[in-house]
């Protein structure tokens, strides 16, 4: 069974997930701003899932230490399962020409 959550409640769990990083590093949210580099509204935003700009998502997870987050939002694509079932092996070794003697 499939839950689909909206893009506002993705936003309020992120905020929550934001806040309480924030807190357990006993910072306000003032402090987190200046670290951050960005204005005090944009720490409110996040953390009250309003939104803001993807810089400064970033730049407050870089101050929480927790820029990883950005990586599993886009991993790395692979080929998939299906895909290597339709390429070809790679070759081991060259084809004999025909009348050739073996060596």
């Amino acid at each position: 069974m499939t839950i689909h959550i909206t893009s506002d409640e993705w936003e309020a769990e992120l905020g929550r997930h934001l806040r309480e990083l924030r807190l357990r590093q006993n910072l306000d949210q003032r402090q987190l701003a200046e670290r951050a580099a960005v204005a005090l509204n944009a720490v409110k935003n996040l953390e009250h899932g309003k939104g803001s700009t993807i810089t400064s998502l970033i730049k407050v997870l870089r101050a929480l230490g927790r820029e990883e987050w950005v990586g599993t939002l886009a991993p790395q694509v692979s080929i998939s399962p299906l895909q290597m079932l339709k390429t070809k092996p790679v070759r081991q070794r060259a084809s004999r020409v025909k009348g050739t003697p073996h060596v």
